[in-house]
């Protein structure tokens, strides 16, 4: 099985930043697409940003021009850089992996989450 681990979540004032990682360990593969997902209090679970093993990356609307994700295939670690936070960013940040412990077995993957609180 594949293992997440998220760190770097706390409590940041507004407009302030915060780096989160995240790595995968266990009985890889290969890893495909890995990124950041987000649920709030009362609300769904929403992505917040992906990239591919290639490097493309995908990002939501209300993140975009203030997150970057990156990645480093070697250490199977994904990060996400979050910048001029708002205390809409407030919520519990899940890593996500799409990934194969053997060939052809895909799987998705999450970490526990970790909790991003910004105050006003």
């Amino acid at each position: 099985q594949v293992q997440l681990v998220e760190s770097g979540g706390g409590l940041v004032q507004a407009g302030g930043s915060l780096r989160l990682s995240c790595a995968a360990s266990g009985t890889i593969f290969s890893i495909n697409r890995m990124g950041w997902y987000r649920q709030a209090p009362g609300k769904q679970r929403e992505l917040v940003a992906t990239i591919t093993s290639g490097g493309s990356t995908n990002y939501a609307d209300s993140v975009k021009g203030r997150f970057t994700i990156s990645r480093d295939n070697a250490k199977n670690t994904v990060y996400l850089q979050m910048s001029s936070l708002k205390p809409e960013d407030t919520a519990v940040y899940y890593c996500y992996a799409y990934a194969a412990i053997r060939l052809g077995s895909w799987n998705d993957y999450w970490g526990p989450g970790t909790q991003v609180t910004v105050s006003s």
